[in-house]
């Protein structure tokens, strides 16, 4: 794949129009070409499917597994299943003494890498989707008058390459994160299916490579994680929503990097499909706007994923403790896996063009653990009822301040639901209303 920045760059920029030994495609000799390329290139995808929205899935996945089988994806086997299952179940049972959250995961399960991208790749689609959108519309509006003049009715054959080009940049990014995933939940988002906990064997054993910890306590451990992060996800219904809405609000603030797309192209045989695919495999530069909206999405989306990553981590030393001897190993390794850019990071980088904050999940725990020891799990739970009671961006610059003040100003029983008189307990004790 080339390394250029796939963009549009506007061809009458000074000097663009004469470079010595190149051709400007935009320009009246080379609109034929394009158009007929354009036909070429619409032969070319005729053989795929179709996809529903604006970034293509089937190439997306296709390209995924195979970057996963290249490297190497083993199948689960009846040992490793059984191991993996055990784990998440005792990571339950230790669970229910650190919080007053529910168990959340009701089919544990052990993934190849394979299957991670197909059983994530639903949550995905809803991530990518709307910063696909916003980069194939800039890439549509970035075309010159000429061009759309002569492609005319191919304007969308524009829009399908887009969205095939995009696909393989998603599929090579979830490709990779697939081979460093440990579990379902090592971003921060609800990926899994709803009552699914899974972990990768392949990936647990990755993780547990020179730390000298065995490795049924290094399974253990990440089942912990995995089954703190479903707690969550099962019993905090608008968390899910929230997280995904997130997402899409700082998407919308998405700009593509037009600028090199006269430099990808005007090197490349606008009558050869296949040089033009070669270029269109080049990754996409996103750039913010900086608007207010995208600063509090952004800021909103870091503090909730810091908020999710925090409390994991003090429900999960607190399972721990006395049990895992390596414990504290096992939970500097997630923090300097995170520090370094581990998944998380570098996923959202690449699909959502952010970069997480390390330094917000060490005082996100920080509050979460002063939260526990002066108001007990269950007060500390208890933010979690709904979106207003969770500390702000501001809060985890002064975590002592909002534990001893504002956290006892907050009235939780405002978003608590009373107590259903039916005696059937409800729909499962999920804590606080459905928005």
């Amino acid at each position: 794949m080339s390394d250029i920045p796939f963009g549009f760059n506007r061809p009458d920029e000074p000097g663009d129009e004469n470079k010595p030994g190149d051709e400007n495609p935009f320009g009246p000799g080379g609109m034929q070409d394009f158009a007929a390329m354009l036909h070429q290139f619409a032969d070319m995808l005729a053989g795929q499917s179709a996809s529903s929205g604006p970034l293509n899935w089937d190439l997306a996945k296709d390209i995924a597994r195979h970057t996963v089988v290249e490297r190497g994806d083993p199948s689960v086997v009846d040992a490793e299943r059984r191991a993996v299952v055990e784990a998440l179940r005792l990571a339950d049972l230790w669970l229910d003494e650190a919080t007053t959250l529910p168990a959340g995961i009701r089919s544990p399960q052990a993934w190849s890498r394979s299957e991670w991208i197909e059983n994530t790749l639903p949550v995905w689609s809803k991530v990518c989707d709307p910063i696909a959108a916003r980069m194939v519309d800039s890439m549509g509006e970035a075309m010159p008058e000429e061009m759309k003049a002569v492609a005319g009715p191919l304007v969308g054959m524009m829009r399908q390459m887009s969205g095939a080009m995009v696909g393989g940049q998603a599929g090579q990014a979830l490709g990779t994160l697939a081979l460093e995933v440990v579990g379902s939940a090592d971003v921060g988002l609800p990926l899994a299916p709803e009552g699914v906990g899974a972990l990768l064997p392949a990936g647990v054993a990755a993780f547990g490579e020179g730390l000298e910890v065995g490795a049924d306590e290094v399974r253990v451990y990440l089942a912990l994680r995995e089954a703190a992060h479903q707690r969550l996800f099962g019993h905090v219904p608008w968390l899910r929503a929230h997280l995904l809405g997130a997402v899409e609000d700082y998407a919308r603030g998405i700009t593509v990097d037009l600028s090199k797309i006269e430099e990808a192209i005007s090197g490349a045989d606008l009558t050869n499909p296949a040089a033009l695919q070669e270029v269109l495999g080049g990754e996409i530069s996103l750039t913010p706007e900086e608007t207010p909206q995208q600063k509090a999405a952004l800021a909103r989306l870091e503090t909730a994923l810091a908020l999710v990553e925090g409390w994991v981590g003090t429900v999960v030393a607190a399972a721990a403790e006395g049990r895992l001897p390596s414990a504290g190993k096992l939970g500097e390794a997630v923090r300097r896996r995170r520090a370094t850019g581990g998944p998380a990071e570098r996923t959202f980088a690449t699909l959502v063009g952010l970069e997480l904050r390390p330094r917000r999940l060490r005082e996100a725990a920080a509050l979460w653990s002063a939260l526990g020891e002066a108001r007990g799990n269950e007060g500390r739970d208890a933010l979690w009822a709904h979106p207003d009671l969770l500390p702000t961006a501001d809060d985890l610059d002064h975590p002592q301040a909002f534990v001893e003040g504002k956290a006892d100003d907050l009235d939780i029983s405002q978003f608590t639901e009373p107590e259903d008189e039916s005696g059937d307990g409800g729909s499962g004790g999920e804590p606080g209303p459905r928005d």
